[in-house]
């Protein structure tokens, strides 16, 4: 049985494969089949109608043609009639019957009917014993030897005046039957053909209904394409897509909802952009106003740590300067962090790229930074790693991630470079508790803390927004994880450059 299974589900497979899937199709095959259904009943319905009044018409003939004959060979036949009498009268009938090719038998009070030839079908007991209980004619279709038959049974009367006073005369029944069975051969040839003909009219009906199929389809997927377009264009930026309604039917309806949503969302984007556009030159120009008092701010505080540095102030000035002098600091990176936030918000951030070896920014970044000979801190730079980048910017983001390591983390913190087919990828990871799960999605957001409880943790919470950026705008990525034993890894992608500095 297992064996089996196999097939069936490749056959169910293909027969998914070949349903037709598309709108025009569907409607095409539905309205085919709405027409195929109602000519099949109509034919159906005109078939039973026409083959009932086939039969029916050579019944009422044949019932006609028996009476008439009766009526002329009956009179001679002496009451009671013997079995030769019998067998003579439908030997007559027989003989009468012509072309209808019947054969008649013949029976007196319900005796056994007596016929004058041999292979005379046998008279169905019920058309006996129907003539017998309602003394008239009466026919049943019946087979014999897998040919259709009628078979026909009617009692004989004669008209008696007894009393002889003019009353009008009465039939009396004189209890002779005769039955006449005959094939149907020519009428069900007559039947066959019109079943011939229903079936050849069939295909030329179903290959003219394509036609107002195709039309009605086509109708009816004309408005559904313009909104599909149009969905297209409003997905594709174009909020100014409206399309033109006419008529008042559901699809009408659907496209005015269309041209109303459409409006709606144009309205409310250029209300967001405007919103948008306010908060970054906001942002902008308080960053820029703030950068010419926090850059006497910091002259300053520079007079003041050296104070500090010499002596000369009591100790809790002394810590007043100090703590005043860390805050300008983190005011003054904050407001360089939005100027750049700023410029890449405005697609305005310049990049002058330069190729480079990736291991020569990393140690350039760690020497800067007194890293270098940190046993903190420790490179993985195994092998030459072209890129063409502009140098600041990598700088930057290099230095965030391992600054980010050292203090979320534990160290050691590894900077490691990989170079593949066509990227070169470098990453920072420490050996910290790593980042909560919840908060992976979220590390690269503008202003995001994981530590939601210590909002003053010593970062603006954009070092790692703008590296994301900076990747961004070198076609690289930045991604974070944790390391399965522990710790966070930061992941920085760039495209490999064609070879290396120097080099052919």
């Amino acid at each position: 049985m297992s064996r089996s299974r196999p097939p069936l589900r490749l056959a169910a497979g293909r027969l998914r494969r070949h349903t037709p899937r598309g709108l025009r199709a569907r409607l095409v095959v539905a309205f085919l089949l709405a027409a195929a259904f109602g000519a099949v009943v109509t034919a159906g319905f005109t078939f039973h109608r026409a083959r009932a009044a086939i039969l029916d018409r050579a019944a009422e003939t044949a019932v006609a043609d028996l009476r008439s004959q009766l009526d002329s060979l009956a009179p001679d036949l002496a009451l009671p009639p013997t079995t030769e009498d019998l067998r003579g009268l439908t030997g007559q009938i027989d003989q009468a019957g012509g072309a209808r090719a019947w054969h008649a038998s013949a029976s007196y009070r319900g005796g056994e009917p007596v016929s004058a030839s041999r292979g005379t079908p046998p008279v169905p007991d019920e058309l006996r014993e129907s003539v017998r209980d309602t003394g008239r004619a009466v026919h049943q279709r019946t087979e014999h030897d897998g040919r259709p038959w009628l078979a026909l049974g009617m009692p004989v009367a004669y008209t008696s005046d007894e009393a002889g006073n003019g009353d009008p005369a009465t039939d009396t029944l004189s209890g002779l039957t005769v039955y006449a069975v005959f094939p149907l051969d020519d009428d069900r040839a007559d039947i066959d053909a019109l079943v011939t003909a229903a079936q050849a009219g069939a295909v030329p009906a179903l290959a003219l209904a394509l036609v107002p199929a195709l039309v009605a389809a086509r109708s009816v997927l004309r408005p559904v394409r313009r909104l599909r377009h149009g969905a297209e264009r409003i997905a594709a930026g174009e909020l100014d897509t409206r399309l033109d309604t006419a008529g008042h039917d559901e699809l009408a309806d659907l496209t005015r909802s269309f041209n109303t949503m459409a409006e709606t969302l144009e309205r409310d984007a250029a209300e967001l952009r405007r919103l948008e556009a306010g908060a970054r030159r906001f942002a902008a120009d308080v960053a820029h106003e703030l950068r010419t008092p926090l850059a006497a701010m910091a002259a300053v505080t520079e007079v003041l740590d050296e104070d500090a540095a010499s002596g000369v102030l009591p100790a809790d000035t002394e810590d007043a300067v100090r703590l005043i002098s860390e805050e300008v600091r983190t005011l003054t990176r904050m407001v360089e962090d939005l100027m750049e936030v700023s410029r890449f918000d405005a697609k305005a951030a310049p990049v002058h790229r330069e190729d480079v070896d990736l291991r020569t920014l990393v140690t350039k970044t760690l020497q800067l930074r007194g890293w270098a000979h940190d046993e903190r801190v420790r490179a993985d730079l195994p092998e030459p790693a072209p890129v063409r980048v502009d140098p600041r910017r990598i700088d930057v983001v290099l230095g965030n991630l391992v600054a980010n390591a050292l203090h979320h983390g534990r160290p050691p913190v590894t900077v490691a470079v990989r170079v593949s087919d066509d990227r070169v990828r470098v990453t920072v990871t420490d050996r910290g508790p790593g980042i909560p799960d919840d908060a992976l999605p979220y590390v690269f957001d503008r202003f995001y803390k994981a530590d939601a409880a210590r909002p003053r943790s010593g970062g603006s919470g954009l070092g790692l927004a703008i590296a994301h950026e900076n990747a961004a705008l070198h076609g690289g990525t930045l991604a974070a994880a944790n390391r399965p034993g522990g710790g966070a890894v930061f992941t920085l992608t760039l495209p490999r450059a064609a070879s290396s500095p120097g080099t052919t």
